[in-house]
């Protein structure tokens, strides 16, 4: 991580350009589970359907002075369209106050939102679209491309393992259980973190994410029935493994005498 305050002119266009980016991130989050074209046509209202004007649509901005409502029909607008805005803001900035202008900042805010793309639509959908998993798959493995990220092969062997070791679990649930146990998604996903992080990150990702899962939902999904949105938890797993992965594994190492004395 960087040393001091970076430049406060640096985090302001980081924020601007999160908050921008959060702007586009909803429309994906309610457009690809659809099928929908994220490009055609304009954002429109989801009650009434009309076209929103530009100045209606500036991030978090516009949803405050509107009040929380559609200006033509006076619907109420959902409070998860800022919300995500503000959490891609909060990721953008916050690589680059820890990462400053650097490749590692900028290859950790692209992780972070589309990571935050897959948990938001698999929380409400139960499904991960090809575009997010497989165009973050590219955009990981051109990462490898940037100094001081995974190298190429590498990144490569990551998201071969991050997918093999998601469809193995998925075949032996499967035969364990006579029914599904994994979802496709959630193995290109994987393939995805792995492309970012390697095959230990790959590895450090599934086992955060299945450890969360179990104690967060896992009661949950025994009381209810309801499936366990795997892909959330995964994305906090892959988060955490990006941000704070090498001092966990310091710490392990050194915890069961395999780190320095």
């Amino acid at each position: 991580m960087g040393e001091g305050m970076p430049d406060p002119v640096f985090l302001v266009w980081a924020a601007f350009l999160g908050a921008v980016i959060g702007s586009f991130l909803n429309v994906c989050i309610a457009r690809l589970p659809a099928g929908e074209s994220v490009v055609k046509p304009r954002s429109r209202c989801p009650a009434c359907g009309e076209t929103i004007r530009w100045h209606d649509n500036i991030p978090i901005l516009s949803w405050l002075i509107l009040r929380a409502r559609c200006r033509h029909c006076r619907e109420p607008i959902s409070w998860r369209y800022p919300a995500i805005e503000l959490a891609t803001l909060g990721i953008w900035i916050g690589m680059a106050w820890f990462y400053g202008p650097s490749a590692r900042g900028l290859v950790g805010a692209i992780l972070c939102t589309i990571l935050l793309a897959i948990a938001v639509t698999d929380a409400l959908h139960y499904l991960i679209p090809d575009p997010l998993s497989i165009g973050g798959l590219a955009a990981g493995l051109a990462a490898s491309f940037f100094p001081g990220e995974p190298t190429p092969l590498i990144s490569l062997a990551g998201a071969a393992l991050g997918f093999f070791v998601l469809f193995a679990v998925g075949w032996l649930g499967e035969r364990a259980f006579k029914k599904p146990a994994m979802g496709g998604g959630d193995m290109k996903m994987m393939a995805m973190v792995g492309a970012f992080l390697g095959p230990l990150g790959a590895l450090m990702t599934i086992f955060l994410g299945a450890l969360t899962g179990s104690v967060i939902f896992g009661p949950i999904s025994l009381k209810t029935g309801k499936l366990v949105p795997f892909g959330v938890f995964l994305a906090l797993g892959a988060a955490v493994t990006f941000v704070f992965g090498d001092f966990l594994v310091d710490w392990y190492s050194g915890y069961i005498g395999l780190g320095p004395s």
